[in-house]
């Protein structure tokens, strides 16, 4: 009877072979569970991943291992393999050369989440937008910038151009140019200067505040001011030492200058 039951058959399908094919299906289903299974306890154990990139990941081998399936499963159908392998392939690069600029723009989010150049909170300059990264996704990094502007940059032109990021180190330095006129003494100069770096104590005795005389301009001379201080501290240390500053330098007598031409008239 079962001989006779496997014998059904429907076209060139028999009923032993949809039966084998059935078994074969639960088998892939059972094996893709216990790799998946294996696959989120690897992720697990992985803390340098970022969340993101584990979720993608475990897509991946999802698809890989269904695909594989019923690539089987069709073989044991009698189906040619070798033709739907082949249809899978032109398929696959179709869609690659369709969706181009999205693969770009996701292996480069893969290669920002793995390489980490920033994170999430890091004040970064990067494809000609200044910001706070606020996430880093697949497809775009997304910054807040100073004026509170949500800015979307796709990854393939972050990975392109060049990162700074101002938060990876701890320290900062701040550059400041003076511009005084020549009848102030060098040591005045440097004086009153140091005088402002005092009152603030954000500014960093180590490494020792720099200040040295820059440059000769024809009717002006330029300092230069190089202090250190926490990189949170940047921005308030950089505004508070041009108003300090201007204070120290009315109180020691230092004068401002801008660039001038003098005449003289010479009577003959």
């Amino acid at each position: 009877m079962f001989e006779s039951l496997a014998n059904i058959s429907i076209g060139t399908l028999s009923l032993g072979g949809l039966l084998q094919a059935i078994l074969i299906f639960l088998v892939c289903l059972i094996v893709i569970k216990i790799l998946m299974k294996l696959t989120d306890k690897l992720l697990a154990k992985s803390g340098k991943l970022d969340g993101t990139l584990k979720g993608f990941v475990r897509s991946v081998v999802n698809i890989l291992l269904w695909v594989l399936a019923v690539i089987i499963v069709a073989n044991s159908l009698g189906i040619d393999t070798a033709s739907l392998v082949a249809v899978v392939s032109i398929a696959g690069l179709a869609l690659s050369l369709s969706v181009q600029n999205i693969l770009s723009n996701l292996f480069s989010g893969l290669t920002l989440l793995i390489t980490k150049p920033f994170a999430a909170g890091d004040y970064v300059e990067v494809a000609g937008k200044n910001g706070v990264v606020k996430t880093i996704g697949l497809f775009y990094t997304q910054l807040d910038t100073l004026d509170n502007v949500a800015v979307s940059i796709p990854n393939g032109d972050v990975t392109a151009s060049a990162i700074n990021n101002y938060s990876r180190e701890p320290l900062r330095r701040v550059d400041r140019v003076f511009t005084v006129a020549y009848d102030n003494s060098t040591e005045a100069v440097k004086e009153a200067v140091l005088q402002a770096v005092a009152k603030d104590e954000r500014i960093l005795a180590d490494p020792a505040p720099f200040v040295r005389l820059l440059e000769y301009k024809g009717s002006t001379v330029d300092f230069v001011v190089r202090v250190w201080c926490k990189g949170a501290d940047y921005w308030n240390v950089y505004f508070d030492l041009n108003e300090n500053v201007r204070e120290s330098f009315a109180e020691n007598g230092v004068k401002f200058s801008y660039e001038h031409v003098n005449v003289h008239i010479v009577e003959k």
